[in-house]
């Protein structure tokens, strides 16, 4: 289990404990955080669970695939740090992670 902590554009906080192998976007729907729609339902089909990942965590993800990138294409301010949530899976090294959803998702 690690703790996930979610940023909403309005400033508030949100720290869940969320099960490993799960992803962050499952996590934030199951909790009922506001802006991750997940329209696709994690289907990598949708830019509608786009967070900022806090940029020291970077280094610590998995590398995004070519899919990732093209529906980050489409989604809202992509940044640098963009990253689909339904792509990051759970998991120990995971404990801490904190990400920011955008103001609007596409």
């Amino acid at each position: 289990m690690a703790k996930i902590t979610y940023h909403t554009h309005d400033s508030k906080t949100h720290t869940i404990d969320i099960q490993n192998g799960l992803t962050v976007m499952e996590g934030a729907v199951q909790n009922d955080i506001p802006g991750i729609d997940a329209d696709c339902g994690g289907g990598m089909a949708c830019a509608t669970c786009h967070v900022y990942v806090k940029e020291d965590w970077l280094d610590k993800l998995p590398i995004k695939e070519d899919g990732e990138e093209d529906m980050l294409d489409m989604a809202y301010e992509p940044k640098q740090n963009s990253r689909l949530s339904c792509q990051l899976i759970v998991s120990d090294e995971l404990d801490g992670l904190e990400v920011t959803i955008p103001e609007k998702q596409a």
